[in-house]
């Protein structure tokens, strides 16, 4: 198959598979600009992990392009606590999808990976090759291999059968339609409702689990539905492609700028009996800059946005 050919989605029938999720929305969000005939999937008609039903539906709907962006997620404490959910869940999704696209001849088909797919404690920012070069984040080392094996599983149909499947891994997300359940959200979810709980009920302090000083980046996420769309589009590879800012910050100076931006004044501690989860995670993003794409959103305005949705969506928000 040749490689990075121009796709063009205009006039196709999509699928965003997921689109209740964060990146779901943002995705479609922007696929309303453009020429397509987008096609929805009811999360109560259609159970992703349920092979009969995804094997009759996508039969029935036959999505030309296909943006799988269905996911089981959750943090360090969902992980450790529903491993068996984490893996078969997310191995179910992945299998379903990916085999009825190629059953019914899906154009092209965009899988969303993560970077937690890399080993652990890489000291540089990390590569695309760097996939199975060591262990895994034992923290979410389930979710971890489930993604890996969607990632395999679209490599295994362009060599086998020569389908357009790619994958994306993204950095760690934020943004509009975030997750905030305590029990599964994530870092900037999980902080954004503590500062703003602390601030309207005068808490003395906040408290954030670990020590603060691993590294992080963190990506808007409409900024990774706008580099989807152009993947989709302008890459086609078996190799996965990194997209992200490139920018680390630890979580201690995240929580401060976290803390400026809701305006609370108290203290923050750092529960250090707490885990940290890998000490450094950032991408590489070479490839994906090479073909002409970087994100526009810098990370303080994209919290300012993300703070603001938050407070005009609070009664609707999981807590």
């Amino acid at each position: 198959m040749e490689e990075n050919k121009k796709f063009f989605i205009e006039n196709k029938k999509v699928w965003v598979a997921g689109s209740n999720g964060m990146v779901g929305k943002s995705i479609i969000k922007l696929l309303k600009r453009k020429k397509c005939k987008l096609i929805f999937s009811d999360r109560k008609d259609l159970d992703l992990t349920d092979q009969r039903k995804v094997k009759y539906w996508m039969s029935k709907n036959k999505p030309d392009v296909i943006f799988l962006a269905a996911a089981k997620v959750g943090g360090i404490l969902a992980n450790k606590s529903f491993p068996v959910n984490f893996l078969e869940e997310n191995l179910f999704i992945n299998l379903n999808i990916i085999k009825n696209a190629f059953i019914n001849g899906t154009e092209k088909l965009i899988y969303l990976g993560s970077s937690c797919i890399y080993p652990k404690n890489i000291v540089h920012s990390i590569r695309e090759e760097k996939i199975l070069s060591g262990p895994l984040e034992e923290t979410n080392q389930w979710y971890s291999l489930a993604k890996i094996s969607g990632i395999k599983l679209c490599q295994a149909y362009r060599r086998q059968f020569d389908c357009d499947f790619i994958s994306v891994m993204p950095c760690n997300l934020y943004g509009p339609g975030d997750n905030f359940n305590p029990l599964n959200s994530h870092v900037p979810a999980a902080l954004v409702d503590r500062f703003h709980e602390a601030k309207i009920n005068n808490f003395e302090k906040v408290k954030v689990w670990g020590s603060g000083k691993p590294l992080r980046e963190f990506l808007y996420v409409e900024d990774l539905a706008n580099a989807c769309i152009f993947l989709a589009e302008n890459y086609s590879s078996e190799e996965p492609i990194n997209v992200g800012t490139g920018k680390e910050i630890s979580i201690k100076d995240f929580a401060l700028l976290i803390k400026k931006i809701v305006g609370f004044r108290g203290k923050i501690i750092f529960d250090k009996t707490k885990p940290d989860g890998v000490y450094k995670k950032v991408l590489n993003t070479e490839k994906v800059n090479n073909l002409g794409w970087k994100p526009e959103t810098s990370l303080e305005s994209g919290l300012r946005k993300y703070y603001k949705w938050y407070l005009e969506n609070i009664k609707d928000i999981r807590r």
